[in-house]
C-alpha cells in the first residue's frame, strides 16, 4: 500500500480485493438508479458490482485500437458516471471524462501513466489490484484524495469485511507461491491440469461463469446490497472480502516490492511482442509502458490458445462474449456491438514476463482476415 500511496499521492484504504474496493467506490460517489458507463469488455465481476450497486451498465462502443471506451463516440450527456478499465494496462481516456464521477479499474494498469501522470489519480477513486502485477494472489488498494472520503470507505468496508482465518491465509499465500513456481520452471501444463482435475477452476461457459438470469432477477430486488450477489462476484476469489492477516500481509507487500525490479523485463517483453504483425495498434503509442498483458489480435484465436497451452503457457484475462451479448436483460446495450465482439474474438492477452516461451507460436499467428465491420 505504501508504494500506492507514493505514487498516487492520494490516501489509500487496504482491501482484501480490488473487486471489494470497486464496490465501495461506486456505493460512496453513486446513487442507485444513476447511469454508468463502463466498457463492453471487462471481467465477469465487474458487471454483478455495478448491478450491485443499483446502477444502471450502460455499455459503451469499443475502441478496437486498445479494447477500452471509444470516448469520440459516446454522449457523455447521458451519463451520471464512467468506471474506466485500462485493458492489459492500455488507458482509457481518463481526462475526456472530466466533469462525471470517474472511478478507475486499474487492476491492470498499477504503472501505467497518462500524459506523465499516474492512472488512479483522475477520478474520485483508483482502484488497484495486488494479484496482478504484484501476483499477490489476493488484496486490493483504494487510493482517494480526501481524508473525509478515506474515513468514511473505511468505515463502509469494515461493515463489509467478512472473517478471515490463518489457515486461509496460508492457502491464498502458498497457491500464490505456487503458480510462481510452476511459471518459473516451465510446469505450466501439468499445474493446470492438475487444478482442472481438483476442481480448482471456476466452472465457465466458455470464458465466463454462467449468467443464471433466474437468480439474478432475485438478488437484484435487494439491491442496493453485496452478499446477494457473492454467488457472481467471488468467482475465482471466493473470500474477496475475507479479512487478511499478517501472513496475507507480509506476502502482498513482498511482491508489491518486486514490481519496479520486474519493470526493465517486463518492458523488453512488451518490445518484442510489440514487432509482431498481430500487435493491436495503441500498443505502439507507447513502448514505454510496462504493460500487464500485451493484446494481439489473431485471426484462430481459440487455436493459438491450445497451441500455447501446449507450449506451456496459460492465456487467461478474456472476457468473451461482450457484456451486451453476455447479459443483453441487464445492460444498456452499445448503440455499436461489432467492436466489441470482434475484439472479444480475436484479442490474445499475452504475459510480457514470458514472451521467449510463447514467441514460437506467436511467430506463427495471422491477423483476422477483416475488421470489426468486415
Amino acid at each position: 500500500m505504501k508504494r500506492i500511496a507514493e505514487r498516487t499521492d492520494r490516501y489509500c484504504l487496504s482491501l482484501p480485493s480490488n473487486r471489494l474496493g470497486l464496490y465501495l467506490a461506486l456505493r460512496h460517489w453513486c446513487r442507485p438508479g444513476q447511469r454508468l458507463l463502463m466498457s463492453p469488455i471487462s471481467a465477469d465481476e465487474i458487471l454483478f458490482l455495478v448491478l450491485a450497486a443499483g446502477l444502471r451498465p450502460v455499455i459503451a462502443p469499443l475502441s478496437p485500437r486498445d479494447g477500452n471506451i471509444d470516448v469520440a463516440r459516446v454522449d457523455l450527456g447521458t451519463v451520471d458516471a464512467v468506471l474506466t478499465t485500462n485493458l492489459y494496462g492500455l488507458p482509457d481516456d481518463a481526462p475526456a471524462f472530466a466533469g462525471k464521477i470517474l472511478i478507475e479499474d486499474v487492476a491492470h494498469a498499477m504503472e501505467t501513466d497518462l500524459g506523465g501522470r499516474p492512472l488512479g489519480t483522475f477520478g474520485q477513486a483508483g482502484v488497484f489490484s495486488l494479484s496482478k502485477h504484484p501476483s499477490a494472489g489476493s488484496g486490493g488498494v483504494l487510493a482517494v484524495e480526501s481524508a473525509a472520503d478515506l474515513k468514511a470507505l473505511t468505515r463502509a468496508r469494515d461493515e463489509l469485511l467478512t472473517g478471515g482465518s490463518l489457515r486461509a491465509d496460508l492457502l491464498s499465500v502458498g497457491t500464490s507461491m505456487a503458480r510462481q513456481a510452476a511459471l518459473k520452471l516451465d510446469l505450466v501444463r501439468p499445474a493446470l491440469k492438475l487444478m482442472r482435475r481438483l476442481g480448482l477452476q471456476e466452472p465457465r461457459e466458455g470464458f465466463r461463469i454462467a449468467l443464471a438470469a433466474p437468480e439474478l432477477e432475485r438478488a437484484l430486488k435487494q439491491i442496493p446490497s453485496l452478499a446477494p450477489f457473492d454467488p457472481w462476484v467471488h468467482a475465482d476469489l471466493h473470500l474477496y472480502r475475507a479479512r487478511r492477516g499478517r501472513v496475507a500481509r507480509w506476502y502482498q507487500a513482498r511482491r508489491v516490492a518486486k514490481v519496479p525490479r520486474d519493470r526493465a523485463r517486463r518492458l523488453a517483453g512488451v518490445q518484442r511482442l510489440a514487432e509482431l504483425p498481430t500487435i493491436a495498434p495503441a500498443v505502439l503509442d507507447d513502448l514505454r509502458r510496462p504493460l500487464f498483458r500485451v493484446p494481439l489480435l489473431v485471426r484462430d484465436r481459440d487455436t493459438a490458445i491450445a497451441e500455447l497451452e501446449r507450449h506451456g503457457v496459460s492465456t487467461g484475462y478474456l472476457y468473451d462474449p461482450p457484456y451486451d451479448d453476455y447479459a443483453p436483460a441487464f445492460t444498456e446495450h452499445s448503440p455499436d456491438p461489432a467492436p466489441a465482439r470482434w475484439w472479444a474474438r480475436h484479442v490474445l492477452p499475452v504475459d510480457p514476463m514470458y514472451t521467449a516461451r510463447s514467441l514460437p507460436v506467436l511467430r506463427l499467428l495471422e491477423p483476422p482476415t477483416a475488421g470489426p465491420h468486415g
